[in-house]
């Protein structure tokens, strides 16, 4: 059955309103018909079977039956995202989504490249809102993860947010200092030594990725006297597009449930 998303206000008296996007894509890309039977999701958890009444600019259509989306993940992870140059944070905002993020934080650092007017950083938090809608329509998520508009990494860090796991992804991490050598300051761990056996379900787990150019030893500094825990993820340096993803996709296999089979 084909699968739509719609807000929750866009539901009244038992009837659906689509907005004119999802209008378009049902009848013009997918030339459903009044008669049709689709499914709704609206972004919250709940899924709508919905039959279609009236197909065009505006589509509307009959609440048949109402149940609970698919399982979200027993982990609510966030994802603090210094923002990347070019259309990088939309790639990173659709990974993200499929693999069950919670939210997405974007926040600008020392080394952003990108700099924007306060209306046209909006913009872009809309922009990319709409990828993760799209995104979680397409891997089959009831629920869509918030995408906040882009703020300086010194607020989120001030905002001091309860969190079970904290973890600052650094490329300057060490374990341990060569022969003769001083150690890193501030002190890092890899990531494996760093996660706990086993986390409660609901348990808020934060991740923090540079950008391009990694966060400033100043900013790593910042984050761990704050609790956060600074990691290394192995021998090699991951891109800021791929250091999310990869590291949301271990913590799911870890304590979520990517791999569950349920």
């Amino acid at each position: 059955m084909r699968r739509f998303t719609i807000t929750p206000e866009r539901i009244a008296g038992g009837r659906v309103a689509f907005d004119r996007g999802e209008s378009r894509h049902l009848s013009r890309v997918l030339r459903l018909r009044s008669g049709d039977t689709v499914l709704a999701a609206d972004g919250t958890g709940r899924e709508y079977t919905v039959r279609l009444e009236t197909v065009g600019e505006q589509a509307t259509g009959t609440v048949l039956g109402v149940a609970a989306g698919a399982s979200e993940s027993p982990v609510q992870i966030t994802l603090v995202q210094s923002v990347p140059k070019g259309d990088k944070m939309e790639s990173i905002v659709r990974a993200s989504t499929e693999l069950g993020v919670a939210h997405v934080v974007p926040v600008l650092t020392t080394r952003t490249v990108v700099t924007l007017e306060a209306g046209r950083w909006r913009d872009r938090a809309r922009r990319w809102q709409r990828v993760a809608a799209e995104a979680a329509k397409q891997c089959g998520r009831a629920v869509i993860p918030t995408v906040s508009t882009p703020r300086p990494l010194a607020d989120v860090l001030a905002r001091d947010e309860p969190a079970e796991l904290q973890l600052c992804l650094w490329e300057g991490a060490t374990t341990m200092a060569g022969p003769g050598a001083e150690p890193e300051r501030p002190p890092g761990r890899a990531l494996a030594a760093s996660l706990p056996p086993s986390l409660p379900a609901g348990a808020r787990i934060r991740l923090l990725v540079g950008p391009e150019g990694g966060l400033s030893r100043e900013e790593v500094e910042s984050a761990q006297t704050r609790g956060w825990t600074i990691v290394g993820v192995g021998p090699r340096i991951l891109r800021t597009e791929t250091a999310g993803p990869a590291i949301i996709a271990v913590l799911q296999a870890r304590f979520g449930d990517l791999g569950s089979g349920g």
